[in-house]
């Protein structure tokens, strides 16, 4: 528990659930017009070429499976891109009533994006939605804001953070050993959730520990970003410090608010200065920790931002540019996590078919270990559902969740002018360790020099470590 005082087949598409479908309700098909119809009415008519691979007649069961689910989701989202407004009012109507938000993962899953989908519609205009459904499946999205305790709890209940925590604090351990000063620059929306456990393993492992900088980051212009914390980042500091204090560490804690539309621009503009003045002259370790914020950042092909001050041409996108900003102030280590998924796609059915297809690992893992009574499981849940409404329902800057898969973060490194540090042995360890706490199913594996957390055999998170050429 984390201490805080004062790929193979989708194994989704393979599983068959029974529809919810009530015994009166008819039969569905759809007509050459792409109009809903009841089977009783239309037993000479094919179902829509393409739509499910089965007869109207199985249509029922064939309906709960995950692949005509995402199939459904995929024409809804056409149309309503589209602005078919009829067509985007049936799927609507089918999809909420064979996806129910308390159903099988499968169907929670679906619910989600139904949610999503008709977030979308509503803020975009192009699809006026019936009202029954809109009365019925209420679109709207209620995050819970945290206590301290409780996101700790949130945290430990599946390997999904506490992987890439792991595995970077002992990177950052190897990495520090003989500074007298450590500059830790925390890039994560956990609200310092590892750092307790980097103190506890920084007081255990130096006889005399090195002082302790915390910076961490406060992402402007995000409507609320789950989770969110009850606390203040002042408060949070204070706790953190007196924690360390209590373990005989030294430390200095301070917040910077910075907006990711830039990359984080004045963030490192402030560290650039900061280690200019004091990194060499007391033996300081600049550590960069970024724990799934990074994507975040646009990965768009832009125009530089004259706050970097430094040479780019016009094909370099923002992400980008973060990252040779970072080299640019020869960092000790650079610990780099995040999820292995692709949601970059302009397209918006393209990153739904990506979506749906990777985030089902989260709905899944909690089936094998929390009652769907569980709090937990629908704090959880709903932090899945906030990311599920960022990558469908949203354009432009408000869209934040825009991943990259772990081989075009690679390239993004070494294109820096950085080198991949592999994890040792105590990594390895230590990560194996932690998975024993949690449920079966969960697993790691290491590439190269990378390792990745994986659930039932598919990749979920990975880590690297980076260090300059």
């Amino acid at each position: 528990m984390m201490q805080f005082s004062e790929t193979p087949p989708r194994l989704h598409q393979t599983t068959t659930t029974t529809s919810t479908i009530p015994s009166s309700f008819p039969e569905i098909s759809m007509n050459h017009k792409n109009q809903i119809t009841t089977t009783a009415q239309f037993r000479s008519k094919r179902p829509w070429p393409g739509l499910f691979p089965c007869s109207s007649k199985a249509l029922g069961t064939c309906l709960g499976d995950a692949n005509c689910m995402e199939q459904l989701l995929v024409h809804c989202a056409n149309a309503i891109e589209s602005n078919d407004a009829t067509l985007a009012q049936q799927i609507l109507w089918v999809l909420n009533n064979i996806a129910p938000p308390d159903g099988d993962s499968n169907q929670r899953l679906t619910s989600a994006f139904l949610r999503a989908l008709i977030t979308r519609a509503t803020n975009t205009g192009n699809c006026k939605i019936l009202a029954a459904i809109t009365t019925s499946f209420s679109s709207s999205l209620t995050t819970h804001t945290f206590s301290l305790m409780d996101l700790a709890a949130f945290v430990d209940l599946t390997p999904w953070h506490r992987f890439g925590f792991t595995a970077a604090n002992v990177a950052i351990l190897d990495a520090i050993d003989g500074y007298s000063v450590v500059h830790v620059v925390d890039f994560s929306l956990m609200h310092c959730m590892q750092i307790p456990t980097l103190i506890d393993a920084i007081a255990t492992r130096f006889e005399v520990p090195p002082l302790l900088k915390l910076t961490t980051v406060a992402v402007v212009a995000v409507k609320d970003a789950s989770p969110m914390l009850e606390l203040s980042y002042d408060e949070l500091g204070a706790k953190l410090v007196n924690f360390a204090r209590s373990k005989n560490v030294t430390m200095e804690f301070r917040v910077v608010p910075s907006c990711h539309t830039d990359g984080f621009a004045s963030l490192i503009e402030q560290i650039r200065m900061q280690h200019l003045i004091y990194g060499h002259e007391n033996n300081e370790a600049l550590v960069f920790n970024c724990h799934m914020m990074l994507h975040y950042i646009p990965e768009e092909t832009l125009n530089p931002s004259p706050n970097f001050d430094m040479s780019s041409s016009s094909s370099t996108s923002i992400r980008s540019m973060f990252l040779k900003a970072i080299r640019s102030l020869n960092p000790t280590i650079v610990v780099l996590v995040d999820e292995d998924a692709d949601f970059t796609s302009s397209k918006l059915v393209t990153r739904l078919r990506s979506a749906f297809n990777y985030l089902w690992i989260p709905y899944d893992s909690m089936d094998s270990f929390l009652p769907r009574s569980s709090k937990q499981r629908e704090w959880y849940e709903a932090d899945i559902c906030w990311k599920i409404e960022n990558v469908i329902a949203h354009e432009g800057i408000q869209r934040v969740q825009r991943l990259e898969p772990k081989g075009r973060w690679v390239q993004r490194m070494v294109n820096a002018k950085f080198r991949g540090v592999p994890f040792g042995d105590d990594a390895v360890s230590e990560v194996k360790t932690m998975l024993d706490e949690h449920a079966a199913g969960w697993g790691m594996k290491k590439e190269e020099d990378h390792l990745l957390l994986t659930w039932k055999g598919h990749d979920v998170v990975f880590a690297t470590a980076w260090v300059p050429c």
